[in-house]
């Protein structure tokens, strides 16, 4: 079930809502926790309903392993859980890849396995891995109330497209929080700002992107290759950055706070500070689980690029099993490298130089992150960089994208940036915020978003003409 479903916005999300409310208020927390359980296993097996097994299997194991912790052989029950949750993210993700791979190296002839992944098993597996580490170190409490620890792993807002939670950071408001009218207000705005971004701007582009990229590489332009690349540029934002911005707007209105999971990372001025401002859940969880373990950067020079080198490759693979991943991985790695020997206190003193060169290197790196294979990604790059020796191709740009999707994607995209970011407008938003001018654009936003999903195109200029 996606949140930009009309069931999920007509149906679900208002019955549990309300649900959720009533318990909360006069039958306590304990029994909102219920109802909240019970309703993400129900949305996890919407679209497949075998795979609530592999949910119920998942929260088995990591419940288990809490408790196992408190005996002496806490270290063998830590290897055994992060062996089980691998071992099952690695059946149903990496099986096919891994086949693949040993094919093409031994020459074998070995079936490659048709699994199909599991919806959200990528975040509710780092997820359940936090807690056991964290339990471990000593960071939680070991949670006894199996249907507490089963809530944190298949609470529904972040199940699908995260943010990836850490259980420390919500156990306490598992057992202890509060609903307000101000923060249900700012759970719903942000959830509608979030929708708007996924509806209005992320599926136009993407529309674009796909248009061009159906015809065969070797024949774009260079200006289609340079549209392609911004388009998806664009989606990937707003489309990842939509749905945070919808899981921490429905936490809220269930009185829960999930921490940012984007903070502007197209405006950064390197590659280490595009990666602190990206997907932070994401790099946070590496840097605590993966980077600081292995030994962070207190292990010498040649040890500290390396372990870059292997978070950034296990952060491409976690995006998808294919090799163009590993290969968008290990790009973002390289840079990171670079500008730790090099030259990052250069791009630290020239922003403008910075942000130029960062923005072109997360472009490019949007290539090989956008298509399967890494050949027709390098042909892309190619034109993208030299367009002048490509200033034809097959089609024309017109073709495919037309005047009305450019104005009103420029549209929305500045105006969804005046109503966000607080830190440009500063003055003028803090006045409109909660004012009936900020309700209007938000029921606006959410009657268009509606209209879109309606048509069945996932077409926002259903409604213009022009």
């Amino acid at each position: 079930m996606l949140f930009s479903s009309l069931f999920f916005l007509w149906v679900f999300l208002p019955i549990v809502f309300i649900s959720s409310f009533i318990l909360q208020r006069f039958g306590g927390i304990k029994a909102a926790n219920i109802l909240l359980l019970i309703s993400s296993l129900f949305f996890y097996a919407w679209g497949e309903p075998i795979y609530i097994f592999l949910m119920l299997a998942s929260i088995l194991i990591n419940y288990s392993a809490g408790m196992l912790l408190y005996t002496k052989y806490k270290k063998v029950v830590l290897a055994v859980a992060v062996i089980l949750n691998l071992a099952l993210l690695g059946y149903y993700k990496y099986a096919g890849i891994l086949v693949k791979t040993w094919n093409r190296l031994t020459g074998a002839e070995v079936g490659i396995p048709k699994i199909a992944l599991p919806i959200g098993i990528s975040f509710f597996t780092f997820q359940a891995l936090s807690y056991v580490i964290d339990a471990y170190r000593g960071d939680c409490e070991i949670q006894r109330n199996p249907l507490k620890l089963a809530l944190y792993v298949s609470f529904f807002p972040q199940l699908i497209a995260g943010p990836i939670v850490k259980y420390k950071d919500v156990a306490d408001q598992i057992d202890h929080r509060e609903l307000s009218l101000d923060q249900t207000a700012s759970g719903i705005r942000r959830f509608v700002y979030g929708l708007a971004k996924k509806v209005l701007i992320a599926n136009v582009a993407a529309q674009v992107v796909d248009n061009i990229y159906a015809r065969p590489t070797a024949q774009l332009s260079g200006a289609m290759a340079g549209v392609a690349v911004i388009c998806y540029t664009i989606q990937i934002y707003y489309d990842f950055s939509g749905y945070s911005d919808m899981a921490i707007g429905l936490g809220r209105m269930f009185g829960f706070e999930f921490k940012e999971n984007f903070n502007y990372p197209y405006i950064s001025h390197s590659i280490r500070e595009f990666w602190r401002r990206w997907h932070i859940s994401l790099s946070t969880w590496f840097k605590e689980y993966v980077y600081i373990p292995l030994g962070g950067n207190r292990r010498g020079t040649g040890r500290t690029y390396m372990n870059l080198l292997i978070v950034f490759f296990l952060t491409g693979l976690w995006h998808g099993a294919g090799y163009n991943f590993i290969f968008w991985g290990l790009y973002h790695g390289a840079f990171i490298v670079l500008e730790r020997a090099f030259y990052g206190k250069w791009l630290d003193r020239h922003k403008v130089i910075g942000w130029i060169y960062t923005f072109t290197v997360v472009n490019v790196g949007w290539i090989f992150f956008r298509l399967t294979y890494i050949i027709p990604g390098f042909r892309v790059t190619k034109r993208l960089l030299m367009p002048w020796k490509y200033p034809t191709g097959n089609v024309g740009i017109w073709e495919i994208v037309s005047a009305k999707e450019v104005i009103i994607l420029i549209a929305a995209i500045l105006g969804m940036g005046v109503i966000q970011n607080t830190s440009v407008f500063g003055t003028v938003i803090r006045k409109l915020k909660d004012s009936w001018i900020e309700i209007a654009v938000q029921t606006l936003l959410f009657i268009w978003c509606l209209g879109s999903l309606a048509s069945g195109t996932y077409n926002p200029f259903i409604y213009f003409r022009f």
